[in-house]
């Protein structure tokens, strides 16, 4: 019988990093599995990317990421509870949210965020009110669409103004937090935002994941 044969990549580039991630879940996932969420995940960036410089690296980390959530949700229960933030453009909010979490959590809690319908980039001020507080964005901080495979990982999904556009499992624990859009809100406004994300983070921290003395 034949080898299936890989998915053709979208761009040539992508080999080094398909090479690389086959090894990084080598056992776990055939390298066809791989090749086929890369190349998913670079069209999916490509149709909504304001500039496409940097688009061969972003796909490799979404596709990194995808293949994580789907080899935890294959995995047997327990260990990090995982929390997903969702909202429409995942360029303001579910950014905020996530880096705010993750920053509070120190590795207690595994914390990601994607959009219904992804901007091309990240609202202004953004990484700026989180560079206030101490809060880096995380390597895979940049505007991602929501896939199959992080939503089925997560065990609690925190949506943020997508309304019915964001799929819920059965089983997930799910969240709304209402808050204000910072898209082109004035940088006074995103740090209000921020701080009231910040006051609902250390809340789930101090729920999901309090620290032990």
């Amino acid at each position: 019988m034949s080898a299936t044969p890989l998915p053709i990549l979208p761009d040539p580039r992508l080999l080094s990093g398909a090479a690389r991630l086959a090894l990084r879940y080598g056992g776990t996932f055939a390298p066809e599995t791989v090749q086929q969420l890369l190349a998913d995940s670079y069209q999916r960036l490509a149709e909504t990317a304001a500039v496409r410089t940097h688009l061969v690296v972003l796909a490799e980390r979404l596709a990194d990421e995808r293949l994580a959530a789907l080899a935890h949700s294959r995995a047997v229960p327990g260990g990090i509870p995982r929390v997903l933030f969702v909202c429409t453009g995942n360029a303001g909010r579910s950014q905020l949210a996530a880096a705010l979490l993750a920053h509070a959590a120190k590795g207690r809690l595994q914390v990601s965020s994607a959009g219904t319908r992804p901007a091309g980039v990240l609202d202004d001020f953004v990484t700026e009110v989180l560079d206030e507080v101490g809060a880096d964005l995380p390597v895979e901080g940049f505007p991602k669409p929501l896939t199959e495979e992080v939503v089925a990982a997560a065990d609690i999904v925190v949506t943020m103004g997508c309304g019915d556009a964001c799929p819920i499992p059965a089983g997930r624990r799910y969240m709304d937090w209402p808050v204000p859009d910072p898209h082109g809100a004035s940088l006074d406004t995103v740090r209000q935002i921020r701080d009231e994300i910040a006051h609902r983070v250390t809340d789930l921290v101090a729920e999901l994941a309090p620290a032990t003395s």
